[in-house]
């Protein structure tokens, strides 16, 4: 048995009110991706990002000062081992 047109036309518009909801449900959670969620992400990668940036900058200020306070330890020995020898 053959479907008609109006059956053709019932399936459709049964398909289309079953369908409604799961669009509406589909456009809210895009708005709440585009509105809500993608911005608070965007957000926490600045944050991580300007941290990051920090703490790279931070070490290579750390190897500067180990450098310089293992000078300043022979230097300090030196001098400690030379007013002995005076002393």
């Amino acid at each position: 048995m053959p479907l008609t047109s109006e059956d053709l036309l019932a399936i459709s518009q049964l398909l289309d009110t079953k369908l409604k909801p799961l669009e509406d449900r589909t456009k809210n959670i895009e708005l709440l991706l585009e509105n809500d969620t993608l911005p608070r992400l965007q957000n926490i990668e600045a944050c991580y990002t300007s941290t990051y940036r920090r703490y790279a900058n931070g070490i290579n200020q750390l190897e500067v000062m180990e450098t310089d306070i293992g000078m300043i330890k022979k230097a300090v020995t030196e001098h400690s081992r030379k007013l002995q020898a005076l002393g």
